[in-house]
């Protein structure tokens, strides 16, 4: 046999259409899931929230929970590219751009789960118009404006070069539309590479403080300020949340950047990898460290309040999310993964890491908004009770899913993982 058939019979098949084969499926899926929620959020808008679970004692429930995790997400992701854009950390270069992309639609998923939350829809604008300087609610949502703003813009300088490159190749719809994107700009120069790097660290420098104190830090100052909830009304809560915020971003990143890569048949860079996951245990360290603090001094307090709502968390039927979720397959197995010295050098063993502190985070949002709302404002009302009807998770779902949904179009329109080197050198 000669060498050219021999070559011919072991050359490695053509993946395209097995990649287009699983992007299909995909999109397929979470248009499946989208529908489920749009008949999901039908029924949510022709009832109003009696087709959910809320009560009058336990008002917040499924919604607020994944709202205030998808924000936490933003913060996270977002605070992480400042590593790149802002201090130089250049071994995190390769999910700059994703991070920022990422933050943007956790934002527009946190928004859409605080509009099914509303008790009237329609009624979304009115913190805008009606803006009341004594509600934290009303600071927050000009924070969350401002914040996307920015994000925007920090996210076009960081593509704008490569939006240029990519509209100049050809005149298909991503060449198109990236043309569009560029706003006009055609500048490849040095000078103006400098420019945008330059301006990326300004927005990052300013974008901060307004994710530490504005956006996650302000959404914990929401619970904060509700003094009828002991173990809310913490001057330390707001503190947890931005804490909390970089554990799950940075372990968000951390799987999306191993799954995609891994589901297109690219290779996942370990050292990138390995050095993500352990700066996630690192906050993950911190992040129970102030937990215990918490519920250390709600604990010594004798409280009767208090005491109720760490039995309810503890010991209530309820527990199973504390102690099955939050503590061990949000905390225990993802440390003992990047820290054992097989798992910990394995790309399999730090992505299950990551994802199941990304699960945990979920758990430790419905521990922060449900147990306290069980435990009754006054001795003698009721104990509440809640568990989210098929219409909350269906319209969770279908959120969910257009986020990824979204996600997965600006994945594949955007030049997100073309990546230029000498971030820290800019500016």
């Amino acid at each position: 046999m000669s060498v050219a058939k021999i070559a011919e019979e072991y050359r490695e098949p053509d993946i395209q259409p097995m990649l287009a084969r699983r992007q299909t499926i995909w999109l397929g899926f979470l248009i499946s899931l989208m529908l489920v929620g749009g008949i999901a959020i039908f029924i949510r808008i022709s009832e109003g929230l009696a087709s959910s679970n809320l009560t009058s004692t336990t008002p917040w429930g499924m919604w607020v929970a994944f709202y205030i995790f998808f924000v936490g997400l933003s913060a996270g992701a977002f605070l992480l590219s400042t590593l790149i854009y802002v201090f130089g950390m250049e071994q995190f270069e390769r999910v700059g751009k994703i991070a920022l992309f990422t933050a943007i639609i956790c934002m527009v998923v946190a928004l859409n789960f605080v509009l099914l939350d509303l008790g009237r829809m329609d009624r979304f604008w009115h913190p805008l118009v009606y803006w009341n300087l004594t509600s934290v609610l009303a600071w927050e949502v000009h924070f969350y404006i401002l914040y996307i703003t920015l994000l925007g813009v920090e996210l076009y300088f960081a593509l704008r070069q490569d939006l240029i490159r990519l509209s100049q190749r050809g005149s298909s719809f991503k060449q198109k539309l990236a043309k569009v994107l560029t706003l006009g700009s055609t500048d490849l120069s040095p000078e103006s590479k400098v420019n945008d790097h330059r301006w990326m660290k300004i927005l990052g420098m300013i974008g901060i403080p307004l994710a530490i104190f504005g956006v996650h830090g302000g959404t914990g100052t929401l619970f904060a300020v509700v003094k009828a909830r002991p173990m809310w009304n913490s001057a330390l809560f707001p503190v947890v949340f931005v804490v909390s915020a970089l554990v799950s971003g940075t372990a968000l990143l951390a799987a999306v950047y191993a799954i995609q890569n891994r589901a297109r048949n690219m290779s996942v860079d370990k050292d990138t990898l390995k050095a993500l996951a352990r700066m996630m245990i690192l906050f993950l360290f911190i992040d129970l460290g102030l937990q215990v603090y918490e519920f250390l001094i709600a604990a010594y307090s004798l409280e009767p309040e208090e005491m109720h709502t760490l039995s309810t968390m503890f010991t209530s039927n309820f527990s199973w999310s504390f102690w099955g979720v939050q503590i061990f397959l949000g905390a225990i197995v993802p440390i003992f993964l990047v820290l054992n010295k097989r798992t910990g050098d394995s790309r399999l063993g730090l992505t299950a890491a990551c994802v199941l502190v990304v699960l945990g985070i979920i758990g430790v949002r419905f521990n922060i908004v449900v147990p306290p709302l069980i435990v009754p404002v006054l001795e003698g009302l009721p104990t509440g009770n809640y568990y989210p009807t098929l219409v909350e998770i269906g319209s969770s779902l279908g959120v969910i899913a257009l986020g990824l949904f979204l996600y997965t179009l600006g994945m594949k329109l955007l030049p997100l993982e073309e990546v230029h080197k000498g971030v820290s050198t800019h500016g």
